[in-house]
C-alpha cells in the first residue's frame, strides 16, 4: 500500500522538484505584483487601441450581437478611465471582503485565539490526516461563496507550522481546495442557481420548455469533493512537500513566528489561561452561532429568506451576509476569550489589535488598487469577450466527436478563466454559445455546465485575473522572505495540471458509464439530444 505520511525532500531532488523550482525562480525576477499590475494595465490600454485599430469584431451565433474591441485611448476610452478610476478601486469584489473579515479575524488572532485553536487542531487531527483535511475544508468553503480565500489559506499555514511542517505547504494545499476545487461540493451552493439560470436560458433558445434542474450536477459535484480531496493530497505528498528540505521548513517556521502567522512552536499543551479563554470563545461561539440561525430559519429573522441576484435567480440572504457572520462569529470569541484569558483588560486593547491588524494590510490596499484597474481596464476592453468566442468559434469548425469536444470545452475553458475572473460572468457569455450549438452536437445542457464547471475551477489557482490572487500573494510573502509570483505558480501549477487531469478522466467516465450527473438529469445517456 502506498503511503501517504508528510514529506520533506532530502538531499537529492526529483527532476520535477528541479523544474518547479526553475520556475520559482524565474518567476520571482519579474517586477513587483504592483508593477506588474500596473504594467499590464498599461499594455491593456495600448492593445485595447491596437485591437480597435485593426477592426477586432466577432459575432455571437446565439444572439447574433456584434461585440467590438473598445480601445481605452480613445478620448471617451479615456474618460472612462478617468471617471472610474476610484470606482474600480473601491468596487473591487476581494477589497471590502478582505478587510471586514479581517477586522474580526485579527481580534481573535492577537487575543491569543487562533493560536490556541491551532494547538488544539493539530493534538486532535492525525499527521496522517492533516493534509486531506485542509484540502477537503478547502473544497467545502465554497458553500460561504468567496470567504475560503480571505480566511482558509493563513489558518491552514499556521496548523502546518504548529505541526512542524512546511507553512507554504499548509497554504498552498487549502488554496488548492479552495481555488481549483471551487466547484465541488457536497452541498447545493450558491454557484448552482446562478450557473442553473443562464444554462436554462440558453437551452430555450432551441427549446422554450426546457427545464434544467438547480441540482443537474450534484451528484458529479459530490463524488468530485471526494475525488478532489484525495487529488489534492496525493499531488500535497509527491509534488509539493518534497520540495522542500528540512531546514528550509525549518527556515519558513522561525520566518513565519517573525511575521505574526504562527505562534511559536515550542509545545502543544494548552495552559490554564488558554483553556480558560477557549471555554469562553467557545460558549460565546455557541450563543453567536445560535443566534444567527434564529435569524436564518425564523419566519421574521433578518437572515431569512432569499434576495434576487438578477431577474429570476435568488441565493439565501445569509449567503450574501457570509462575510458581516464571519466578522462576528470571529471577534466576538476573540473578545471573549481574550478577557477570559487576560489578554484584554479594556476596550483599549481590542481597538489596538484591530489597528494592528489594519496596518498590516497596507501592502494589500496597494497591490489591490493596480489589480483592480487592471480587470476593469480588460473587461471594459471587451478584449476577454473577444477570445472567448474567437475559442468557441474554433470549437465549432473542428466538430469533434462528443468525448473530445467536452475534453475541447473544458480545456477553452481553463485557458479563458486566466482572461475573466468571474464563474457567472463568463458563463453568462458562454452558455449563450456553448449550450445550443453543443446540444446539435450530442453534449445535453446540463453536462455542457458540468464541463464547463471542471474547466471554470482547475485554473483559478494560477489565473492572474483572479481577484483573490493579490490576498494570497500577500499571505505567501509572510511565510517566506522575497517570495513573489513566481513562487506561488510553481506551487501551485502542480495541483492545476493533476487537478485538470483527474477531474476531465471523472467526467469522461461518468458519462461513459452513462450514470446521471445531479437528479435533474435522470435520463443521462452519452451522445443524448435533448434539444430539437
Amino acid at each position: 500500500m502506498v503511503s501517504l505520511e508528510p514529506q520533506v525532500a532530502g538531499t537529492r531532488r526529483t527532476w520535477i522538484a528541479r523544474w518547479l523550482n526553475w520556475i520559482e525562480r524565474i518567476g520571482n525576477r519579474l517586477p513587483d505584483p504592483v508593477t506588474l499590475f500596473a504594467v499590464g494595465a498599461l499594455l491593456v490600454l495600448f492593445g485595447s487601441a491596437v485591437a480597435e485599430a485593426l477592426g477586432w469584431q466577432a459575432v455571437n451565433p446565439a444572439t447574433n450581437e456584434l461585440v467590438k474591441a473598445r480601445s481605452l485611448l480613445s478620448p471617451e476610452g479615456l474618460r472612462w478611465v478617468w471617471l472610474h478610476l476610484v470606482e474600480n478601486f473601491t468596487a473591487f469584489p476581494p477589497l471590502g471582503v478582505v478587510l471586514v473579515a479581517m477586522i474580526g479575524i485579527g481580534v481573535a488572532e492577537h487575543a491569543g485565539l487562533i493560536g490556541a485553536l491551532l494547538k488544539s487542531v493539530v493534538v486532535v487531527t492525525p499527521q496522517k490526516l492533516l493534509t486531506p483535511a485542509v484540502v477537503f475544508v478547502g473544497v467545502m468553503s465554497s458553500m460561504a461563496a468567496d470567504a475560503g480565500y480571505v480566511v482558509l489559506p493563513p489558518l491552514a499555514a499556521a496548523v502546518f507550522a504548529q505541526a512542524g511542517r512546511s507553512p507554504i505547504v499548509g497554504l498552498c494545499a487549502v488554496f488548492a481546495g479552495v481555488a481549483s476545487g471551487f466547484s465541488a461540493n457536497l452541498f447545493i451552493t450558491g454557484l448552482d442557481p446562478l450557473l442553473q439560470s443562464f444554462t436554462q436560458q440558453a437551452a430555450r433558445i432551441l427549446q422554450p420548455d426546457y427545464v434544467v434542474d438547480v441540482r443537474c450536477n450534484y451528484y458529479f459535484m459530490i463524488a468530485s469533493t471526494i475525488v478532489m480531496t484525495l487529488t489534492g493530497w496525493a499531488v500535497t505528498h509527491w509534488l509539493v512537500e518534497p520540495r522542500f528540505t528540512p531546514e528550509e521548513v525549518g527556515e519558513q517556521i522561525r520566518y513565519a513566528e517573525s511575521q505574526g502567522v504562527a505562534s511559536a512552536t515550542g509545545g502543544t499543551g494548552l495552559s490554564r489561561e488558554e483553556r480558560r479563554g477557549l471555554l469562553a470563545a467557545v460558549l460565546t461561539l455557541l450563543a453567536g452561532s445560535a443566534l444567527i440561525v434564529w435569524m436564518v430559519f425564523s419566519p421574521n429573522g433578518a437572515l431569512s429568506g432569499k434576495v434576487e441576484k438578477r431577474p429570476g435567480v435568488f441565493t439565501d440572504v445569509w449567503v450574501d451576509a457570509i462575510v458581516p457572520i464571519l466578522f462576528f462569529l470571529f471577534l466576538l470569541p476573540g473578545i471573549a476569550y481574550g478577557i477570559a484569558a487576560g489578554t484584554i483588560r479594556s476596550d483599549r486593547d481590542v481597538a489596538r489589535m484591530m489597528n494592528k491588524t489594519m496596518a498590516g494590510m497596507g501592502s494589500y490596499v496597494v497591490m489591490a488598487f493596480f489589480a483592480a484597474q487592471f480587470i476593469s481596464w480588460f473587461n471594459e476592453s471587451n478584449l476577454g469577450k473577444l477570445v472567448a468566442l474567437e475559442g468557441v468559434e474554433l470549437l465549432r469548425q473542428w466538430r469533434l466527436p462528443v468525448p473530445l469536444l467536452l475534453v475541447a470545452v473544458i480545456l477553452l475553458t481553463t485557458v479563458l478563466n486566466l482572461f475573466i475572473g468571474s464563474a457567472s460572468a463568463k458563463w453568462a457569455l458562454l452558455s449563450t454559445v456553448f449550450v445550443p450549438i453543443f446540444a446539435g452536437m450530442g453534449i445535453r445542457p446540463e453536462l455542457t455546465q458540468a464541463a464547463y464547471r471542471v474547466g471554470d475551477s482547475v485554473t483559478n489557482s494560477i489565473a492572474p485575473l483572479n481577484p483573490y490572487m493579490v490576498i494570497i500573494l500577500l499571505y505567501l510573502e509572510k511565510l517566506k522572505p522575497r517570495a513573489g509570483i513566481g513562487t506561488l505558480i510553481a506551487a501551485m501549477l502542480p495541483y492545476a495540471a493533476c487537478f485538470l487531469v483527474v477531474w476531465t478522466l471523472l467526467l469522461l467516465g461518468w458519462v461513459a458509464a452513462g450514470l446521471p450527473l445531479g437528479p435533474g438529469d435522470a435520463a443521462a445517456v452519452a451522445g443524448a439530444l435533448p434539444v430539437q
